[in-house]
């Protein structure tokens, strides 16, 4: 009886890990971090930062560019935006939304299933772009 309680939980165990339980399936860890707690759900990489929505736009263009990006397709309204670039041969989408005045939650994915680290190198790039201001 218990051989077959335990095959039953490794079986539930497996099923939330196949069916995309974000946390499960990507090893989802809250980092800290200079700018508070990092995210990293479903291949993307989220931290608030407690500044304008402007200055982070400003600070995410001047990381692109920094990066040497190429194909960077911006579309930018009044709350919120995405940067769509590639950078060393791998596609990344930076998506930042308004939250409230001087703070602002970005979005970093790097290839197609997510790329951990260097979306980590991208938010890092991001702070210093803010601290060189």
């Amino acid at each position: 009886m218990q051989r077959i309680k335990n095959r039953l939980l490794l079986l539930i165990t497996g099923i939330f890990l196949i069916s995309g339980c974000a946390v499960m399936a990507v090893g989802g860890a809250a980092v800290s971090g200079g700018t508070g707690t990092f995210f990293y759900i479903n291949g993307n990489l989220k931290t608030d930062y407690h500044y304008s929505f402007d200055k982070i736009w400003n600070a995410c263009e001047k990381t692109v560019a920094y990066m040497n990006a190429v194909d960077v397709i911006p579309a930018k309204e009044i709350s919120k935006g995405t940067i769509d670039a590639l950078i060393d041969g791998e596609k990344v989408a930076i998506s930042v939304k308004y939250k409230a005045k001087d703070l602002t939650t970005v979005s970093i994915r790097v290839g197609l299933l997510g790329d951990k680290l260097a979306s980590q190198r991208l938010h890092d790039n991001v702070v210093d772009s803010l601290l060189k201001k």
